[in-house]
């Protein structure tokens, strides 16, 4: 489900009233401990997390006119989503997160590749995410990305 807004601020304006407070925290908890070298934007209906064209010239292998994504947050029909880029490039990385969050939280892991679904609003772990944000620079994902990534495409 995508919502068409210009920034971040007039997406939150469209979801859902009883979302609104949580993922004001999550987008919080993010924009707390995103490194230098990554910025907050608008992408794919989605608040997005990327390297901005500064940093990393190429983009986005896929589309190189977009930066390169890193992780997203999204209001979707029945959940808020999560998406982080390394959890699905980097194996150590998502070990990490999966011990940590069994440990964090009541309710069982819902997960694909690098989305993590939360259906229970009172079980979002808010200080695990800022964690793992925190835990890959800029020039860490743009190395990932293009060792397996992007050379794989």
């Amino acid at each position: 489900m995508q919502i068409k807004a210009a920034n971040p601020e007039g997406y939150i304006q469209k979801i859902p009233k009883d979302r609104v407070e949580v993922f004001t925290k999550l987008r919080q908890a993010i924009l707390d401990n995103l490194p230098t070298g990554f910025e907050e934007t608008m992408n794919y209906g989605m608040i997005g997390y990327v390297v901005p064209h500064s940093v990393y010239p190429d983009g986005y292998h896929c589309k190189p006119s977009d930066p390169l994504p890193f992780a997203n947050i999204a209001s979707q029909k029945n959940f808020v989503a999560f998406y982080h880029m390394g959890l699905y490039a980097k194996e150590d990385l998502m070990q990490w997160f999966v011990s940590e969050y069994q440990k964090q939280c009541k309710y069982k892991l819902d997960m694909g590749k690098s989305c993590v679904r939360f259906k229970k609003m009172d079980d979002i772990p808010f200080e695990l995410i800022g964690q793992l944000i925190s835990k890959m620079s800029s020039g860490d994902w743009i190395k990932l990305y293009e060792e397996q990534i992007k050379k794989s495409k």
